[in-house]
């Protein structure tokens, strides 16, 4: 696949009736400038409000993703996010004139015919590769994923089920849009003539029919045939690369799942952001940081920035080896890095998060004013590198509420809420 960025030559339509609302809508697939991403546009509403194709956007899991963004949501966008994923298109507008992508025959074929049609370019800027370094295991509810480095993507499905046609399957694809097109874009999603009664008083399933999902019975299929005899383990590879697209950006992994649902794959997407290396720049590297933060060394405990969301959030980084200058004396013979200086790194990333806020931050200095709700889950020792997430809370005047997570390898070692001041240097 392409190093550069890729986006669509040309528009590109989809037009059918929502699977779980019922309603019919046109999605509209639209060239999008190199570094923007992928996006919703909820045309239909008020503003054409935009919703991000990521995992801060999630609202539901519940039998499909809807991601929302204030008042405007859409839904069910798995198989368009697949067919984008596999053709790893990096930056796109999606215009959608309803609340929930069409069903089509309840495959991902028609959003990757329509993309293929409107012709994949490339375009200036560098695509963002999450790549994983290390094995880890996730596990969410009944579902399982085993994750290893590699140097594409490769999604193993298992999946079990107690009916006839089903029993228990399992299938391997190295994705590719060539392996894609021929293996699993076709595959339909499937329910139980069973769970039809109890999914619309839930309000889903509305628009489920024989065209555009298999329907089981007890013991068969109703009112069509299948295109694979594993057709039901192909289409859940299929929920899973979609859900993969909202790591915004190019996974790189081999992932081993087992009875993978969308609660899952959500949970395994945000484990592989907040442990995989984002190959792309950062946001802001060291000398960036040395103009906005007035700590220097051995003071000054975060590496770059990766994530930046004005006013909402932002991921630093820290790298800790074994010359840092606290080692010698704290621990000595068994090095472990001080639960103060984590959240101290916490604090220095959030404080850049709220520089951002105002004008003129090379002026301005946070002093934190509190902090409270600290835990410490796991040692952090020479080698780990440190991922400080911290999102705001509320902002006003100049004052800030925040809430900060560090990981190391996707697992939680600190977490603290802060409450900070902007104040004249």
């Amino acid at each position: 696949m392409s190093d550069a960025r890729r986006s669509i030559a040309k528009p590109a339509k989809v037009q059918g009736t929502g699977l779980h609302t019922g309603i019919p809508a046109t999605v509209t697939f639209n060239p999008s400038d190199s570094g923007s991403g992928v996006r919703f546009r909820r045309s239909d509403l008020d503003g054409s409000p935009e919703i991000p194709a990521g995992l801060d956007a999630v609202r539901e899991t519940d039998r499909r993703i809807m991601l929302g963004d204030g008042d405007a949501s859409v839904s069910t966008v798995e198989h368009l996010l697949a067919a984008v994923t596999a053709l790893g298109v990096d930056d796109l507008l999606v215009e959608l004139d309803g609340p929930e992508a069409p069903a089509g025959d309840g495959s991902a074929a028609p959003y990757f015919a329509a993309l293929r049609s409107a012709g994949v370019r490339d375009q200036e800027g560098t695509p963002t590769t999450r790549t994983v370094r290390a094995p880890f295991v996730v596990k969410e509810g009944d579902a399982q994923y085993l994750v290893a480095p590699s140097d594409g993507l490769r999604l193993t499905v298992n999946i079990e089920w107690d009916h006839p046609l089903i029993g228990a399957q399992s299938g391997s694809y190295r994705i590719t849009p060539e392996v894609f097109e021929t293996e699993l874009a076709q595959a339909r999603t499937f329910g139980f003539e069973s769970e039809a009664k109890d999914l619309r008083q839930r309000g889903l399933g509305k628009g489920a029919s024989q065209q555009n999902a298999i329907v089981l019975s007890k013991d068969g299929i109703v009112g069509t045939t299948l295109r694979w005899p594993d057709e039901f383990v192909r289409h859940k590879a299929v929920d899973l690369l979609g859900d993969l697209g909202l790591l915004g950006g190019r996974p790189a992994a081999d992932i081993v799942a087992f009875r993978p649902s969308h609660r899952g794959n959500v949970a395994l997407a945000r484990a592989i952001a907040r442990t995989a290396s984002p190959d792309g720049p950062p946001v802001m590297g060291i000398q960036e940081i040395f103009g906005v933060l007035p700590h220097r060394y051995p003071f000054l405990l975060v590496d770059r920035i990766v994530e930046l969301e004005r006013g909402k959030r932002i991921v630093g980084l820290k790298n800790v080896t074994m010359n840092e200058p606290f080692f010698p004396g704290h621990f000595p013979g068994h090095p472990v890095m001080p639960g103060v200086l984590i959240v101290e790194g916490m604090a220095q990333t959030g404080g850049m998060l709220l520089l951002d806020k105002v004008d003129d931050p090379g002026n301005k200095v946070v002093y934190f004013m509190s902090i409270d709700g600290v835990k410490f889950r796991k040692p952090v020792v020479p080698g780990d590198q440190l991922r400080f997430e911290l999102e705001m809370v509320k902002f006003r005047g100049r004052t800030c509420a925040m809430k900060g997570i560090a990981y190391v390898d996707g697992q939680p070692v600190a977490e603290a809420e802060m409450m900070a001041a902007i104040v004249d240097r």
